[in-house]
């Protein structure tokens, strides 16, 4: 679950598909000091806040003030001359008709797609053959098109995907949201007959966990009784559901406490589909979960570390990515179990070594074909891929031969043989998608996707910055060739800087289309608390070293203008979630670096954070601000306590969504108001629609991007 909720946190960063040191004071969740203080009671943290009533996400006073501050901003800048052209330029990429459509195998030998454009505005789930998909102009065959069922249904659908079942994925689990939250409807859908099961499973909306254990049972994880989620918002009680049950007649086999972030089902699967283990994670923490193995009616623990996550099932082996040290493993490493041994002796788990990342590399991706371990590997922030084979004497390793100096992203396994498909990207190199078999190392080509810019015009390069510790802080530079370094080129620094989440290099025509090409320089720094550099990387930031994450941001920014590239007058920065509550750090604590701030679906108020929205799954990264010593640390650096009269900071440009129901619109919505009663002029927009990312579909994403391209213009540019 750590891995999922990690990637959903993350999926505001700006790219489309992103020396290792070792924490100096490493601290977990239920560390024993911690645990013994005295805790405040939530109800006295921010209570004297005089926007308490901002965190009501629909309640009237809230809506009417962000439609008027929207009333306010969005003159300013739709009324922008370059408005009109920046959003026309944005959609015309987002919609365009030549875009190539990422695949993925099905059982019934299918391709399967989910596709937005101008005609298709919430999209359409579609399939394709192989042999058709190689050509220029594939042959589409339509599964389910969700404008046409948000029309019939009234509904304002959001397809969040599907859960097939092997080996035939012809029976899938259909995941719904309205307008884009978290909390999701989940249907039962025939592929084959294309229409939903008229005795099929249905899941309520809620933020829910489920999984197919065969073709008349689901393992599913929700709110059975009102109330019954952990402190979090997840659910913390599994039970299986038979075809015809109703959800009270369904058998609890599982049941974590409600001081646990979630708990999540979890099937392994041999190459034929067959389930050979089902599981269950307990998310003890956002980063700590113990691992069961479920079979009769006890679930049984399994001997494995807090800080591990079962990565897939190969050829017998069970694999694990180690995020801690462990009887002789290192973090980092990627470990397997045989996993009838396992099954045998649970509490004596005996692992053997997959691959041990260097301290410059981590591991990236894992995923499976039929007999082949497939490994996404970052070395020193750059992909490549390995192949590794489980034998008599354990895993032997080959290279895939893919484009050097690329992010390279693992993509849908055939699983009946060793074929997969894979990416290749960089941000000036659009994606290129190949088809391999990891049983011959043999390489495909068979789409790449049409340049949205000029980038001739520009080069990448790989530059460090020195932080206030010595740590060596890697970060990307897109500029142009004939840039002067004399302080004067536009700027815009993105990061992001938590939950053990890695930024590669991406291509996103939209950002160089309206940037780039316009004769911006884009960067991109790999500060810790991110993944770059695997775990060690990650909890060098945690809790009582977060401030370690803003003095890396603050270093590469002050490296740039070292380096002549800019100037504070033409830096700019942007982050969403937890970068959002980055750009709010940035703004507090070094405001007389940079001329622009784009905050996005930001954390802001990390005094109640753990009070609102999911926030109370996230103490395992930010501390506990119910434990006083843990709150002390937060205080220093949280935004919205620190943001003060008489300071020089630059207007910023505040954006959220209503329906974001994981970092919730209070925390962007008080930051502006706050920022207005302080006297400072405060750019804010509010999207009705569109969840955590912000828009809900291509069009609201296009209006997005406008709008911050058109503030970052005229602060930098202008």
């Amino acid at each position: 679950m750590r891995k999922l909720l990690t990637v959903l946190f993350a999926s505001t960063s700006l790219m489309t598909i992103t020396p290792a040191i070792a924490a100096e004071s490493k601290m977990s969740a239920d560390q024993p000091k911690a645990a013994e203080e005295a805790r405040t009671p939530l109800t006295e943290l921010g209570k004297n806040d005089p926007y308490l009533w901002m965190e009501e996400i629909e309640g009237a006073r809230a809506m009417d003030w962000a439609k008027a501050q929207n009333a306010k901003t969005l003159p300013v800048l739709q009324g922008d001359k370059r408005y009109a052209d920046l959003e026309a330029k944005a959609l015309a990429i987002l919609n365009a008709k030549d875009r190539v459509p990422g695949v993925s195998f099905a059982g019934d030998g299918s391709l399967r797609n989910f596709w937005q454009d101008a005609d298709h505005v919430r999209g359409v789930w579609r399939k394709t053959s192989l042999e058709s998909y190689r050509t220029a102009d594939p042959a589409w065959e339509t599964i389910l098109d969700i404008d046409a069922l948000s029309k019939v249904e009234g509904a304002n659908w959001v397809f969040k995907g599907a859960s097939c079942l092997p080996p035939e994925d012809t029976r899938c689990l259909v995941t719904l949201s309205d307008g884009g939250k978290d909390a999701v409807t989940v249907r039962e859908f025939d592929t084959a007959t294309k229409s939903f099961v008229s005795d099929g499973f249905v899941l309520p909306e809620g933020k829910q966990n489920y999984t197919w254990l065969d073709k008349d049972t689901l393992l599913v994880g929700r709110e059975w009784k009102p109330g019954e989620l952990t402190k979090s918002g997840y659910a913390y009680v599994l039970k299986t559901l038979k075809r015809g049950q109703t959800l009270d007649q369904a058998v609890e086999v599982f049941r974590g406490v409600d001081t646990d972030v979630s708990v999540n089902p979890f099937v392994l699967r041999d190459a034929d589909g067959k389930a050979v283990a089902v599981m269950a994670g307990r998310g003890v923490t956002f980063f700590e979960a113990e691992t069961y193995l479920i079979e009769g009616d006890k679930p049984v623990k399994l001997d494995l570390p807090l800080k591990s996550s079962v990565q897939g099932y190969v050829a017998g082996q069970m694999i694990v990515l180690m995020e801690q040290d462990w009887k002789g493993f290192k973090t980092g490493d990627l470990v397997s179990f045989d996993l009838a041994r396992l099954k045998a002796a649970p509490d004596h788990a005996v692992a053997t070594l997959v691959l041990r990342p260097t301290a410059r590399q981590s591991v990236e991706q894992v995923t499976t074909t039929r007999t082949k371990l497939v490994v996404g590997l970052l070395d020193n922030v750059k992909g490549a891929a390995r192949v590794l084979t489980h034998g008599p004497n354990g895993w032997t390793s080959q290279t895939l031969d893919l484009p050097a100096n690329s992010a390279i992203g693992l993509g849908s396994t055939a699983e009946k043989d060793e074929r997969l498909f894979v990416t290749a990207t960089g941000y000036l190199a659009p994606t290129t998608y190949w088809l391999a078999d990891a049983g011959t190392l043999k390489l495909e080509q068979v789409k790449a996707s049409p340049a949205r810019f000029d980038a001739g015009a520009h080069v990448v390069e790989q530059f460090e910055a020195t932080s206030t510790d010595g740590a060596r802080i890697p970060y990307f530079v897109v500029r142009p060739k004939g840039l002067e370094y004399d302080g004067q080129a536009p700027t815009l620094l993105y990061a992001y800087g938590g939950f053990q989440v890695p930024l590669t290099p991406g291509y996103s025509g939209v950002m160089g289309k309206l940037w780039l090409e316009r004769g911006g320089t884009y960067v991109v720094a790999n500060i810790r608390g991110g993944g770059e550099f695997g775990p060690a990387w990650h909890e060098a930031g945690l809790k009582a070293n977060r401030q370690k994450v803003y003095d890396d941001f603050f270093a590469v920014s002050q490296d740039l203008i070292a380096r002549k590239i800019t100037s504070p007058r033409r830096l700019g920065i942007m982050g969403g979630s937890n970068g959002g509550l980055l750009m709010g750090v940035a703004l507090t604590q070094r405001p007389e670096l940079y001329n622009a701030i784009v905050v996005q679906v930001p954390l802001f108020d990390m005094i109640r954070y753990s009070q609102i929205g999911a926030g109370a799954s996230w103490v395992g990264e930010y501390g506990d601000p119910a434990i006083p010593s843990e709150r002390a640390v937060i205080a220093k650096y949280d935004p919205y306590s620190n943001l003060k009269a008489g300071q020089k900071y630059p207007e910023v440009f505040i954006e959220t969504s209503t329906k974001d129901d994981r970092v919730h619109p209070a925390h962007a919505r008080k930051a502006a108001a706050k920022l207005e009663a302080l006297g400072y002029p405060v750019l804010y927009y509010e999207n009705i629609d569109g969840g955590h990312a912000a828009s809900a579909n291509l069009a609201e994403t296009a209006r997005r991007q406008a709008l911050e391209y058109v503030y970052l213009s005229r602060k930098l540019m202008d």
